[in-house]
This record gives structure tokens, C-alpha cells and sequence, in this order.
């Protein structure tokens, strides 16, 4: 994750789905940087939180992502990506900057 571009200036991203309601922002404070790099990262590289970009973000999550399939709860921004690449709606990404 750290080779992802970094999210100075960022102060929060939310994630929206197909009907325009936010259903989970993730702030720009420790413990939640390496989840708002990735989500931005998805964002600028595919434009849409699909199966195809949570597929790619679940590989960058690394070992996270099989924390989390063992901890349902535990990463609920690496949850997203797998109810996504499980047949969800697509997520699209606000970024509000500071």
C-alpha cells in the first residue's frame, strides 16, 4: 500500500451507491489512511467500484483481506469489496477534500 498515491489534502471519501446514498465514509485519520489510499487508488484507476476494481482491491489489501474473510466485521472497507465482487451494486467514490 505504499506505492498508492497519497491522500494529503483528503478529508473523508464516501462510498455511494447506484441510488445516490452515502453508505459509508471513511475519514482521513490513523487507522482508517490505508483503506482511504485504496479506495482513492480504485477510484482513479477504474472510476467505479465494480467487481473488476474490488477484485484489484482486495489483492492490494494483501493480507487483510483474508483477515477479514476470517473476521466478518473486523475490516468492514475490505467487506464492501467482497459483497461487491459477491454480486452487490457498484459503489462510486466522493472525495471531499480539506
Amino acid at each position: 500500500m505504499q506505492l498508492l498515491p497519497t491522500v494529503d489534502g483528503v478529508e473523508r471519501l464516501d462510498l455511494v451507491d447506484p441510488e445516490g446514498q452515502v453508505v459509508a465514509s471513511i475519514l482521513n485519520q490513523p487507522g482508517k489512511q490505508g483503506s482511504l489510499c485504496v479506495y482513492q487508488y480504485l477510484d482513479q484507476t477504474f472510476g467505479i467500484i465494480d467487481a473488476k476494481a474490488a477484485a484489484h482491491g482486495l489483492a492490494v489489501f494483501g493480507e487483510h483481506t483474508e483477515d477479514a474473510k476470517l473476521r466478518p466485521g473486523a475490516h468492514p472497507n475490505i467487506d464492501f469489496l467482497t459483497a461487491i465482487l459477491d454480486g452487490g451494486n457498484p459503489l462510486s467514490v466522493r472525495l471531499t477534500t480539506a
